[in-house]
Formats: C-alpha cells, structure tokens, sequence
C-alpha cells in the first residue's frame, strides 16, 4: 500500500564540495593556476566550504603538489571556508601556516585500506589525529575526522555500524569537532545507511558532532544519490560532493567517483530543499573540470543540465 505521507525534509543542506583535492587528486597533475580557477568557480557558484588541496607528498602524490601556492593565489572570500587535507603533524604546520580555514584528517575503519592508504594502523592513526588536533586547535582551526570504508571495504568486508560508530567516539575523545563517514569505495545502499544512522542516533546527545553527522558518498554502483536522499529523510544535512563527479582511491581498485555536486544541487533544487548553489553555474564549473582533466567528467547533469532545460 502506498503510503500518502511524506517524509519530512530539512530546509537546507551543507556541501563541502571535494573537487578540487579529491576529484582531482587521482588525476594527471593540473596547473596551479587552473586549480585556482576551479576554486574561485566553485565559489562564484556559492559553494560556502570547499575541500581545496591536501599537504601530502608530492612524491606520493603529484596531484597535490603546489598547495601553498594554490592557497596563495586565491581571492580569499570571508563567507568561503577552504578545507586541506593533512596526513599528520608536517602537513598540519604547512596548512596553518598557509590559512586554511578547517583541517581534514583521514582514517580507515578497515585496518587493511588504512596501512595502503597512510601506511600506519588504525591506532596509530589515532594517534597522529590526535596531535594534529592539538595543534590545529590552539590555532583555533576545527578538524574534520574523515572515517573511510564506513560501510564496508573490499578487504575486510561489512563494516559493522556499532564499530564503525565507536571510532568516531575515540575520535571525539582525541579532539576532532566534526565526523564524516566515508562509502570510500561505494559499498553503502540505503539500508546501510539506515542501519548507521540507526547506531548513532543511540549516541547520548553531548557527543558534539553527532548532530552535524557528514557522509561523504562515492558513486561506484550508482547508489550515491540514493544514499543521500536516504540519509536526507533521517536528518543529515552535510554532504561531501565533488564537481563533475570525479574522484576514487587508488588503494582499492575499481573505487568509482564522488556524488557529483551538480546531481545533488539539481535534485535538492527540485525538491525545494536549499543548497545556496547555482546550478547553471556550477555546471559551467563542471564542464571546466572536463577541460581540465581532458575527457567528459561521469555527471548526467553536467552533459544534459537541469530537468527543465530545453536539449540544444
């Protein structure tokens, strides 16, 4: 029987768009200046917090290289809130010093993807975690602890959701303000974000980030949509996306893109549900990335606009 009600919706959503570093981070090296480009793009689009570089090694990751001088050259713009990626304590001066608003870290919950990824366990990780949350805080530079393969993970399999939750819990207790939960290489459907959501909604109400809880979607087997919409209906309003819908990790093969920005902003706009994005801009800044990375980004909305615009 269909059911006449629906679901509720909040006003507004967040998104931290992740283009600029985890779009572009598996990809051939771009050119400093058209990062910045892509950067000012996404803030022309109204685009309030964007993921713009990571202070890894360039060695590592050539991608990257450059992020002071990236950080340099934009027109800084006190409503935009310009995250970096930093892998441990160097990162996190680097990043500092160059004025980045907010400070991402990242951890596994598989213990296998976390030694190929950052090449330190589970508990080491914390460790470091910890101390850059020390030292971002005396900076007074909030943190965000990326939780990767929360719902699962090509070496380790299911995620159990209780598990999953109880590492944001020792990462709160290290210090992080912020918690966003990664379907790094998209093995989430609804029911699992359910089942998530279901485990942290038993939280007490003084753990801090549980009610600006993030979920950052990859788009392997096409469920990235429908898991934000799902997670949409219980309440979460801040979303990692990035541009064009590029993205993956090298450290599990066949991880597809992130959610495209542009997918996310067209279906909120239909539903009457306020993302701050222009949609019509940030497409042009989608297409940008296409001449950027040199083949068509893997976004329907990028190619084919809106629902409502007239085919050309």
């Amino acid at each position: 029987m269909i059911n006449g009600a629906r679901p509720e919706l909040p006003d507004s959503v967040t998104i931290r768009d992740v283009g600029p570093r985890d779009g572009l981070q598996p990809e051939r090296p771009v050119d400093v200046r058209d990062r910045i480009a892509l950067i000012e793009a996404l803030a022309d689009a109204g685009l309030r917090r964007i993921e713009a570089v990571a202070f890894v090694s360039p060695k590592a990751v050539p991608a990257m290289a450059g992020a002071t001088e990236v950080l340099a050259g934009l027109k800084r713009r006190p409503e935009v809130r310009l995250t970096a990626l930093v892998p441990n304590l160097k990162g996190a001066d680097l990043a500092l010093a160059a004025g980045v608003d907010e400070i991402t870290v990242t951890i596994s919950h598989s213990p296998t993807y976390n030694q190929r990824n950052v090449k330190m366990t589970v508990e080491e990780s914390q460790s470091v975690i910890a101390e850059v949350t020390q030292l971002a805080t005396s900076a007074s530079v909030p943190v965000d602890a990326v939780i990767s393969c929360a719902f699962g993970s090509p070496y380790e399999g299911e995620a159990d959701p209780v598990s999953v939750v109880d590492l944001a819990r020792r990462l709160e207790d290290r210090g992080v303000e912020a918690v966003t939960f990664a379907d790094t290489t998209g093995m989430a459907t609804p029911r699992r974000i359910h089942d998530l959501l279901d485990a942290i909604a038993g939280l007490p109400s003084t753990s801090r980030w549980v009610d600006e809880t993030g979920l950052h979607l990859h788009d392997t087997r096409g469920t990235a949509l429908a898991n934000a919409l799902t997670a949409l209906e219980r309440g979460v309003t801040r979303f990692d996306t990035a541009v064009g819908g590029l993205g993956g990790s090298p450290f599990a093969q066949g991880a597809g893109g992130n959610l495209a920005t542009e997918s996310l902003v067209a279906t909120l706009d239909d539903m009457g549900v306020a993302t701050g994005v222009d949609i019509e801009r940030l497409i042009s800044a989608a297409l940008l990335v296409e001449r950027l990375v040199a083949r068509p980004v893997p976004s329907g909305i990028a190619r084919h606009g809106p629902r409502l615009r007239t085919p050309s």
